[in-house]
């Protein structure tokens, strides 16, 4: 007998003989900036850490030009190193270490790495360093790998001879064993004194067997996403930690020991070895259009330095040269004069830049647009054929990021880079934001993005949002991920695409939906209709609401005197502190006070009713930040916190928090909170109504009204190049989803190919292989079944269903 209720089917259909809409053929590509150890220590596949003796205490109080070094007396010798920049290699190079030996045995040096020194058995190693005799009859120096405990030798090479010249000795050295963890030694053969610079250790298994060049396996990841373009250097690395920290490109390039090195913004160092040429040359060899992006001519205006800061005006032509010439030395010639440098380094060819970005989340200041037009009108004036970048701030709303859209749209700037970490609930509630975009205005780079977490709910929410920047790749350019690498105990930011050690790779379900998006790209984008799609669920009124005190990272505070009730009815005494439940944090109950630091104490059912309104007073006592008032709103999804003094105490700002996720309510006031000072903290929710008031002071009035998430999405693509359409589909909801496809002959004969990943949405993956990865197999028929929290591809061949000359007129389109 049939089902007397058959299940709701959701009908999916595609008119494949639609013209369809041209997108960007570069819409998913990739971030790297050197941050989580990204670079040195990561992707870039030097062995040996600080080769060139240039850390410093700028780069972290307690690193100097001997870090990751140490002395070795073995076997009787006996020594000293210390450090000289007298007669160096190169200016940009001015440190180098002076070891002297004693004793005929000699003295030598040995090194770390970073978090040791990974060797495999049976593989080769480049050993190479610059040294010069300085004096006595030390004029060889053995080079080995050995065990942490310097008990076993795995592998062994002796370079030189040396005199009183720099110069570059190089050897090879086999590993007899498999180590992750190993150290290398450099000694003198005798008494003597040698200088040395620029030490390394390089596996010659690098990726593509470049020497000199990067980690294979990490290499090979991000390969594997097949990205379209690759972003590089960052980020916030691009504008740097005051001027003096900018990244020049063209200090990235040419020889190694020529390189100015400089202090990481993520608070580590920088040897510049992974520097504009050999970003260029990976991304030539994974297929993937480089994107650089140079300063805007300013600093970070979070700056500890300066804050915001402009290049000199008298400075200026200079560096807007300096821009100018990274394209000649990209696409110019191979006797041009930079494209000469590109031609000595290896690559007569040119690379073909056609993307270049002017600044990062810059703050939309007059400094900011005068040096930003010169720059771009000196693209515009001699290299038309470059796309140009601009920024829209930090931010998805606000001050700066309306100003940053008016620039663009008044200088005429292509395409605006815009960054958005957000909640996952606030991807779905902003899947449609692109529909309404101006089609003729600027278009779209959303240059770093990524849900506040590596668990599957921040997956498919991202899997989301990217269908719905597929259905709007007319004007949305472009979009990448951001950050790409994180290392193991070395991780400053969460979340990231890849996580790594030494000796493993870890992809992230996050990994998983760029890499099925970016596989299954088109160029055209396909009318759908769904019909019947799941919906969220309704929002339900609450009339409970809760309240929480609490102090920022490392800070005391206390608090006394809460009154709450209902809007308009005037406030009453809350209960007393030993009827809060303060088992977060450290809390001490001193009668009607309570103190202490970190998650405060909570009071559950603080109010009953509809709108309502809480009061405190607060006294910050010790630390680097303020407070943090935590409450819920006048709906079941709606929970807040009013942070003040964050930010280690530059600004005061309200935040709503979903999915245990906070994204910014409004505008920052740039205030702190002063020790020792009470406080008056009072706050009124009157529906999607927020308003926060210190000291009788409105700081913040919002009304948090935001559209309906959107649960399920589907986009469909056309690929010209196979001839196929494809159509992805996600599903956020807990339930499964029968969906019917119409025309219902669009899979042919042969069916559908279909990808699957079906996430647990509150599974992690970092530091560990993820929890669950894409399954491919075929359906046959108009019916699929879509897995609750799931992405799902399919892939076929539609030109059956298509008008007849549809082929010839789509391939004579051009973006």
């Amino acid at each position: 007998m049939p089902d007397a209720n058959p299940p709701v089917e959701t009908v999916v259909e595609v008119d494949t003989r639609a013209p369809g809409t041209a997108i960007s053929p570069d819409l998913f590509g990739a971030f790297f900036e050197d941050l989580n150890y990204g670079a040195d220590g990561g992707l870039y596949a030097e062995l040996v850490q600080n080769r060139s003796f240039e850390y410093s205490p700028a780069d972290r109080p307690e690193w100097h030009s001997l870090t990751a070094w140490e002395l070795l007396e073995r076997d009787g010798a006996t020594g000293s190193v210390t450090v000289s920049t007298d007669d160096p290699l190169h200016p940009a190079n001015p440190h180098y270490a002076v070891l002297t030996s004693t004793t005929t045995a000699g003295a030598g040096l040995r090194n770390e790495g970073f978090d040791g020194i990974p060797v495999r058995a049976g593989e080769t190693y480049d050993v190479s360093v610059f040294a010069r005799l300085a004096g006595g009859t030390a004029d060889r120096l053995v080079a080995r790998i050995e065990r942490r405990d310097g008990e076993h030798v795995h592998g062994q090479a002796e370079l030189g001879p040396l005199n009183g010249s720099w110069r570059r000795h190089t050897a090879v050295i086999t590993s007899e064993v498999t180590d992750p963890d190993a150290r290398f030694t450099l000694t003198a053969t005798g008494p003597g004194t040698v200088h040395l610079d620029l030490v390394s250790l390089f596996p010659q298994a690098t990726f593509k067997g470049r020497p000199g060049g990067l980690r294979a396996d990490l290499a090979q990841a991000i390969a594997d996403l097949k990205p379209k373009f690759l972003r590089f250097p960052g980020g916030c690395l691009a504008h740097g930690q005051g001027l003096a920290n900018l990244y020049r490109w063209s200090e990235t390039i040419g020889p190694l020991h020529e390189r100015r090195q400089q202090f990481n913004i993520w608070h580590y160092h920088q040897s510049m070895g992974l520097g504009y040429y050999e970003y260029f040359q990976f991304c030539e060899d994974i297929g993937a259009k480089p994107v650089p992006v140079v300063p805007a001519a300013v600093c970070c205006q979070n700056s500890d330095v300066t804050g915001q800061a402009g290049i000199p005006d008298e400075e200026m032509d200079a560096y807007v040269a300096e821009v100018l010439a990274l394209v000649e030395w990209a696409n110019g010639p191979a006797d041009s004069p930079w494209g000469a440098l590109r031609a000595a380094a290896g690559h007569p060819e040119p690379f073909g830049l056609e993307y270049l970005g002017v600044g990062n989340e810059d703050t939309i200041t007059d400094t900011f647009r005068d040096r930003f037009s010169r720059i771009h009108d000196a693209l515009r004036e001699h290299h038309p054929e470059i796309t140009v970048i601009g920024t829209l701030g930090p931010a998805t709303f606000g001050e700066d990021w309306e100003k940053g859209w008016a620039f663009a749209r008044e200088r005429g700037v292509p395409v605006v880079d815009e960054h958005s970490y957000k909640s996952p609930r606030w991807f779905l509630e902003n899947s449609r934001r692109f529909d309404s975009m101006d089609r003729e205005g600027s278009h779209l780079y959303i240059g770093e993005y990524g849900s506040w977490g590596n668990d599957g709910r921040g997956a498919l929410a991202e899997a989301l949002y990217m269908i719905a920047m597929e259905r709007n790749g007319d004007v949305v350019r472009m979009a990448s991920y951001a950050p790409l690498l994180a290392k193991r105990d070395h991780t400053q930011w969460l979340p990231d695409l890849i996580y790594f050690d030494n000796t493993h790779v870890w992809t992230t379900l996050n990994y998983h939906v760029q890499q099925m998006h970016s596989l299954n790209s088109g160029d055209t984008a396909l009318p759908v209709t769904v019909t019947g799609a799941p919906q969220a669920p309704a929002v339900q009124v609450s009339n409970r609401h809760d309240i929480r005190i609490g102090t920022g990272s490392d800070t005391r505070a206390e608090f006394t005197d809460v009154l709450c009730g209902l809007l308009g009815e005037g406030l009453a005494p809350a209960p007393d502190f030993r009827n809060w439940d303060t088992q977060d944090g450290t809390w001490q109950l001193n009668g009607e006070t309570v103190a202490g630091s970190g998650t405060g104490p909570l009071l559950t059912d603080a109010v009953r009713g509809t709108s309502y309104a809480f009061s405190v007073r607060a006294r910050k006592t010790d630390g680097a930040e303020g407070f943090v008032l935590c409450f819920t709103g006048t709906t079941s999804e709606r929970r807040y916190q009013w942070r003040l003094g964050g930010w280690d105490n530059r600004a005061t700002w309200l935040q709503r928090v979903d999915d245990g996720v906070a994204d910014d309510l409004g505008e920052r006031v740039l205030d702190g909170v002063e020790s020792g000072r009470w406080y008056d903290l009072r706050v009124e929710v009157d529906g999607p109504r927020v308003r926060c008031f210190r000291d009788g002071e409105l700081l913040h009035d919002v009304e948090d009204v935001r559209p309906d998430p959107e649960v399920f999405a589907v986009s469909a693509v056309r690929d010209s190049a196979t001839h196929e359409v494809i159509i992805k589909i996600v599903n956020t909801t807990p339930e499964p989803v029968t969906v019917r496809l119409r025309p219902p002959d669009m899979a042919g004969d042969t069916g559908c190919a279909r990808t699957t990943l079906t996430v647990p949405p509150d599974a992690g993956s970092r530091f560990g292989p993820a929890p669950a990865a894409p399954v491919h197999d075929r359906i046959t028929g108009p019916v699929c079944a879509v897995p609750p929290h799931s992405f799902t591809v399919l892939r076929t061949d539609a030109r059956h269903t298509m008008r007849e000359g549809a082929e010839t007129a789509d391939q004579g389109r051009a973006w």
